[in-house]
């Protein structure tokens, strides 16, 4: 990948465990309101609380950019995090599920990430 924002988000993903890492590449999709999705899974809300607030750091921290929003901070079933062109959601497993954003897009690109042990 050669974006470094979202070279940035995936890592900092990856260095808070997330799981089934996923980025969505929309950008050649007219429809689409962002030109990535990178969608991601915690096993508790208590996990995707944490990957949210951590990668918020991590990528302020790494390459001093902020997000423009989120929202979903207080269910922590389901958070979306805006950096612009790029909306990042940790889900909890049966609530990405339930909304299932990678067959809605399945138009678009789909990059699968390998968990890291």
């Amino acid at each position: 990948m050669k974006d470094k924002l979202l070279n940035t988000i995936v890592e900092g993903l990856q260095n808070c465990k997330a799981h089934n890492i996923q980025i969505i590449d929309m950008s050649r999709l007219e429809e689409a309101a962002f030109s990535y999705f990178v969608v991601c899974d915690g096993n508790s809300s208590t996990q995707v609380y944490g990957i949210a607030n951590n990668l918020m750091k991590h990528v302020q921290e790494t390459i001093g950019q902020r997000n423009q929003g989120m929202v979903g901070m207080q269910n922590k079933m389901w958070i979306a995090i805006d950096y612009g062109y790029i909306l990042v959601h940790v889900f909890q497993p049966e609530t990405r599920e339930f909304y299932n954003l990678e067959s809605l897009w399945e138009d678009a690109n789909i990059t699968r990430i390998e968990d890291e042990l």
